[in-house]
């Protein structure tokens, strides 16, 4: 975070709440930047098992595969925390301070609805794979719901970003889309 300028992160304030899911965010992130040195480690290491050792690989591809994608749903609410995904801002800059506020309140309460929908349907995906004993198809025939649980905690935690989010602007502690009033 040392390399984001204050507006570029959303605010918490001094409230417990959002400084709480900024912790969790912030965690999040680590633990996802952890998975991604973690899948870069073993690419080394199978590349160097298979060309130096002339050996062969059972599990290094699948384990990669796994670990970014985790990586990337777990990664999520930092992302969001640090307003990092892609946005267009421009109709946002047009509108005056209520209408903008109002257009934040809607598109951060849709993404809710939508995230919420997503962790649903993860959530009864890994169950299914870890009620059924579902393994994968390979060698190593990891059980799916092992990584399958990256699918839950990401959109949890992301959704939990998005409540904070649209907490932080309905209490006037963060501005609506990180812009000041013209």
């Amino acid at each position: 975070m040392a390399g984001h300028s204050s507006a570029a992160v959303a605010h918490a304030g001094n409230n417990p709440f959002l400084r709480a899911v900024a912790a969790v965010s912030t965690l999040a992130g680590w633990c996802s930047a952890l998975m991604i040195v973690i899948a870069v480690a073993i690419t080394c290491q199978m590349i160097f098992v298979r060309f130096v050792l002339n050996g062969s690989t059972i599990w290094q591809t699948e384990a990669v595969i796994y670990l970014v994608i985790a990586a990337t749903l777990v990664g999520l609410p930092y992302v969001q925390r640090l307003r990092g995904h892609v946005n267009v801002d421009l109709f946002p800059l047009w509108l005056s301070p209520r209408p903008r506020w109002v257009l934040a309140c809607i598109t951060l309460s849709t993404s809710i609805v939508i995230v919420a929908i997503m962790l649903f349907y993860g959530f009864e995906y890994w169950h299914f794979a870890w009620a059924r004993g579902w393994t994968s198809d390979t060698v190593w025939g990891v059980r799916l719901w092992i990584p399958y649980l990256s699918i839950p905690v990401g959109f949890g935690l992301l959704l939990l970003q998005l409540v904070a989010d649209l907490a932080a602007v309905i209490l006037g502690v963060d501005k609506p889309f990180g812009l000041e009033d013209a």
